[in-house]
């Protein structure tokens, strides 16, 4: 799988890129890969949060500050343009309500475009669900939460978890899918829609 790595301008948290990751520092992404030592493949934004010396020998995408896209929805755009199978954010929660919004939104349309979407850091995954099956590993210790992103999710089946479901619908203004737990790995299935999986670490 050709994946990009985006580096978003959230609250820095740890980076840890997969073997042939492509790297994508968005704006005040690039001082988070500075602060780690990885040297990414690209950087890109209008640099409204970021201010300092960029290095030579890195391609840089520039943009004007007043845009239509946010940077990371242009990384998605470009990672989608140059043929990418899967996005990861990181760095992209915390700091303001409407970014991580915003983020959530770009994570759908990278879900939309054909490719595997997801953001992670230490304390949060969040994966956008087409139609079909899925095998989530266990995460002792976190919870699991199914959103629904699409006006409705139908023919929704869960197994592997607390509180099982067998051919549900899921509607967007409902609540029915959160805090579930974990009872070994998750077994998921669903006929039309999107969802959103979102799994948090809980306090000790």
């Amino acid at each position: 799988m050709k994946r990009c790595l985006i580096i978003a301008g959230g609250d820095y948290a740890p980076i840890r890129p997969g073997r042939g990751d492509f790297i994508l520092a968005c704006d005040r992404g690039y001082a988070w890969c500075k602060r780690e030592g990885i040297v990414p493949d690209l950087i890109l934004g209008d640099f409204d949060s970021y201010s300092g010396a960029l290095p030579d020998g890195i391609p840089v995408l520039r943009y004007p500050v007043e845009k239509d896209d946010t940077d990371t929805m242009l990384a998605v755009r470009y990672a989608s343009e140059q043929g990418f199978d899967a996005v990861r954010l990181c760095c992209c929660f915390g700091g303001r309500l409407d970014h991580l919004l915003s983020n959530i939104q770009t994570l759908h349309y990278a879900a939309e475009l054909g490719m595997e979407a997801e953001a992670r850091d230490e304390n949060t995954f969040i994966r956008i669900l087409r139609p079909g099956a899925y095998e989530i590993p266990e995460r002792p210790g976190w919870s699991l939460s199914l959103l629904s992103l699409s006006e409705r999710v139908e023919g929704l089946t869960i197994r592997g978890t607390k509180y099982e479901a067998e051919g549900v619908t899921l509607l967007n203004p409902s609540t029915l899918g959160q805090s579930n737990a974990f009872r070994g790995d998750a077994h998921i299935r669903f006929a039309r829609g999107v969802l959103a999986l979102v799994c948090c670490r809980l306090e000790d």
